[in-house]
């Protein structure tokens, strides 16, 4: 009867594997595709992002370790629109989000600062607005920002220049005001130009 049990148990437990799509209950793949689809993407460079299969490592655009853990996002100049999503916040081996040169729209999520291993956050050339969110100063890992080219309004976050870690910040060509926080002498590289109210008060 034990054995019978047993068989029974392991039939039903495979017929349960053959119903459930196979990317299912991948977080990493789930929050992909939900940046996916919130992007327009007329050239179809998203077309192998499939959450049936098994995980996303298998994508164009996305590069993993030996854990088939996601380090890299590389969606540069592929003429996608739309928004970024916080899903994004569960690749916590994240390292590289290379989304520039693109029409990116609506502001940074403030969930990007719970992707603790990035290294480089790449959004620079394409139309993203609202604030810097004052959380990516929780990024100690960060090596790289670089956010020029965009429509970014409000103050630079105080968080920001505490980054550690940080070597190049460039947040040139946006519509940046208010004073520039202490502290970013640290960093190798600053570009701060082109903006015109930059130390002129909020309003």
């Amino acid at each position: 009867m034990a054995s019978l049990y047993v068989f029974c148990a392991s039939l039903t437990l495979a017929i349960i594997l053959t119903l459930v799509p196979a990317g299912y209950g991948n977080v990493e793949g789930d929050a992909l595709i939900a940046l996916r689809n919130s992007l327009s993407d007329p050239n179809n460079v998203l077309a192998s992002w499939d959450q049936n299969l098994v995980d996303p490592c298998t994508w164009f655009h996305i590069t993993c370790n030996q854990d088939s853990q996601v380090t890299r996002i590389d969606l540069a100049r592929e003429n996608l629109s739309g928004p970024l999503v916080p899903d994004l916040k569960e690749l916590q081996n994240l390292q590289y989000m290379s989304i520039y040169g693109n029409q990116i729209d609506g502001s940074i999520p403030a969930e990007f600062g719970d992707l603790k291993s990035l290294l480089s956050l790449d959004l620079y050339e394409n139309n993203i607005s609202g604030t810097i969110p004052a959380s990516l100063g929780k990024l100690n890992s960060l090596l790289f920002l670089r956010l020029n080219n965009n429509r970014i309004t409000g103050s630079i976050p105080k968080e920001i220049a505490d980054i550690p870690s940080l070597t190049v910040l460039d947040l040139s060509n946006n519509d940046l005001c208010g004073a520039v926080p202490p502290g970013l002498e640290h960093i190798s590289t600053v570009h701060l130009e082109n903006n015109p109210r930059l130390g002129q008060p909020c309003p």
